[in-house]
């Protein structure tokens, strides 16, 4: 039951719109398949750190000293609004550029790819707060904690990778569309403003 409880969860909360799709949707809509899941890989690593650091403790520690959390709060807002500004003046380059198509999946954008989706996560506050309030709450009682909370991470990492996958999916088979110049532009135009909205608010949150 608890477990069942937990995968239910888990999806939802991956359903829910946040950085990390933001992320994941304009590297595969900018690159393609191979740069999104590259994406999605990065940001699950952050997520099973988070999770790691919250079955062994350090989470809490993290969240005990409020230098700490101030200053991975400015450098995760920082990260955002850079790549929104990356986005924006990308949305600002020729259109003879545009109808290039996607770039080539070669190993250094996959790379580029996951250090972003990684960064976005592990730089992220508010990823340690859930992950500290999030996962403890399905651990049974009787049960060895650190082992249970582990495993649960490892569950919220496989549920998100499949959702983000799927996710991918469509935008792929929506590439004919997705891939006109125009529709492009605009939609590096939102995801500019997304993050840079994120990052803003990231940085004017407090505890």
């Amino acid at each position: 039951m608890y477990l069942l409880a937990f995968v239910g969860a888990c999806v939802l909360v991956a359903m829910v719109p946040g950085v990390s799709t933001a992320i994941i949707l304009r590297q595969t809509i900018r690159s393609g398949r191979g740069s999104g899941l590259a994406a999605t890989l990065g940001n699950e690593t952050g997520v099973l750190l988070w999770g790691l650091a919250a079955a062994f403790g350090l989470t809490a520690l993290l969240l005990a000293s409020q230098v700490a959390y101030d200053l991975m709060r400015v450098v995760g807002a920082v990260v955002l609004v850079v790549m929104g500004a990356q986005a924006l003046w990308q949305a600002r380059r020729p259109a003879l550029q545009a109808e290039e198509g996607p770039e080539p999946p070669v190993a250094g954008g996959w790379r580029r790819s996951y250090l972003m989706g990684l960064g976005t996560c592990a730089a992220n506050p508010k990823a340690a707060v859930f992950a500290l309030s999030f996962l403890p709450q399905f651990v049974p009682a009787g049960q060895n904690v650190p082992l249970t909370l582990v495993a649960l991470a490892l569950i919220w990492v496989i549920v998100d990778t499949v959702w983000y996958s799927l996710v991918i999916w469509a935008v792929a088979r929506a590439k004919a569309f997705l891939g006109r110049p125009a529709v492009r532009r605009r939609l590096e135009q939102i995801s500019g403003v997304v993050l840079i909205g994120l990052g803003a608010r990231l940085v004017m949150d407090t505890r």
